[in-house]
């Protein structure tokens, strides 16, 4: 059943030429013109790619530090032991912990939104991938959460390091910021993701990668972004 949409959606779908991919800045400016949510929206970027992620060498995932952050205060939970968590703690992690942390989230604790794990600590750690797993949580050295520098991943990740992923249509969905910022903070940000998703394309992806990029806030519509734009 199709998804019934508001007034207030309506009127802000009115103001976007669906057949138009927008410069960057105009879609930016856009995006926060049109939103109506009553608080500080979430702005979202979302790449079409030509990905097979039925194939292991095309499914994309990783982690970027934002340069103007995310604008979202992130809890930061570290498994490790000794010096690493003297280390976590003194970075800000907000919670720090080894077997009494993985029976804190058995018991069914998730009040956290980035769980870092030093490679010793996973063996234990790896008994919460079904808890953990699907809210995607589980630390990953793909995206620098299972490390020995937990210092820096607690700092990387207290500044504003958002992660990204294929979903199994191809789409990679990344928050890029939040409404309230200026249009050069998110311009900013958004330059950098794209440069990454770009740098990250498979070897064996034939013709067009990036088939169309969107951004939008947490209710309103998409607005297409020119991709050439990026480059200015």
């Amino acid at each position: 059943m199709a998804r019934k949409r508001g007034k207030q959606y309506k009127t802000a779908l009115e103001q976007v030429d669906p057949s138009k991919a927008y410069p960057l800045q105009d879609a930016v400016e856009l995006v926060k013109k049109i939103d109506y949510a009553k608080f500080d929206a979430t702005v979202e970027i979302v790449f079409k790619l030509n990905v097979d992620t039925k194939q292991a060498d095309q499914q994309l995932r990783g982690a970027v530090v934002l340069p103007n952050g995310t604008g979202k205060e992130q809890t930061v939970i570290v498994f490790a032991k000794g010096d690493k968590a003297k280390d976590a703690q003194a970075a800000g992690a907000d919670f720090v912990g080894d077997t009494d942390l993985v029976e804190k989230i058995q018991d069914g604790w998730l009040d956290f939104d980035v769980a870092i794990a030093t490679p010793d600590m996973m063996a234990q750690v790896g008994r919460l991938g079904r808890v953990l797993g699907p809210k995607g949580l589980m630390p990953n050295p793909k995206t620098g959460t299972v490390t020995m520098d937990v210092a820096k991943a607690v700092e990387e990740s207290k500044a504003g390091k958002v992660t990204y992923r294929t979903d199994r249509d191809g789409n990679v969905a990344v928050p890029v910021g939040k409404v309230s910022f200026g249009t050069d903070q998110l311009v900013g940000n958004l330059k950098t993701i794209e440069d990454v998703i770009v740098k990250a394309r498979p070897a064996s992806v034939r013709g067009t990668y990036v088939k169309n990029v969107s951004i939008s806030s947490t209710f309103g519509p998409g607005v297409k972004v020119d991709l050439e734009s990026f480059g200015e």
